[in-house]
């Protein structure tokens, strides 16, 4: 299997309590960011996300989707929701929020094995266009979330 890691940043102009509700409610990424295609829950876990498990299907500009379960294995609100995945992708996600002077940074480390016999094949030549596919839907996801909440996406890398 191919590895990737990958951290990503928000910085936004709203406060991490709003930030962190957008985030936490997965299953409204459909509604606001541009790559999720769906999320199903599947198991809803503790009132703060703990234990949860959902299905969920991404795409980018790529012709292909990702399909792998998500399970929430650690939430401490309003600063870091983290969870394993596997599917097509196997590994884990890490959301971190700060905040000073009304703003929010928010990072995602996102450490994944391609579990798909065709993506470890091509991984040695594709993985820039791998990296750049994820780029792009964290992008799509700063774009989103900014609008959703009617603020400013001030940074993003």
């Amino acid at each position: 299997m191919a590895e990737y890691r990958f951290l990503s940043a928000w910085l936004l102009d709203a406060s991490r309590d709003s930030v962190w509700e957008a985030i936490h409610d997965q299953k409204a990424w459909p509604t606001w960011w541009r790559g999720v295609e769906e999320v199903v829950e599947l198991v809803p876990g503790e009132d703060d996300g703990l234990g949860s498990r959902s299905r969920m299907v991404w795409r980018s500009l790529l012709p292909y989707n990702l399909v792998f379960e998500t399970h929430t294995v650690r939430v401490e609100r309003p600063n870091l929701i983290e969870g394993t995945v596997d599917g097509e992708l196997a590994g884990t996600g890490r959301w971190r929020l700060y905040e000073q002077d009304g703003a929010t940074a928010v990072l995602y480390e996102w450490n994944v094995r391609t579990t798909r016999a065709w993506m470890n094949l091509l991984a040695p030549i594709a993985r820039p266009i791998f990296a750049w596919n994820h780029d792009w839907v964290m992008a799509r996801g700063g774009e989103g979330i900014a609008k959703l909440l009617g603020c400013r996406l001030l940074a993003r890398g």
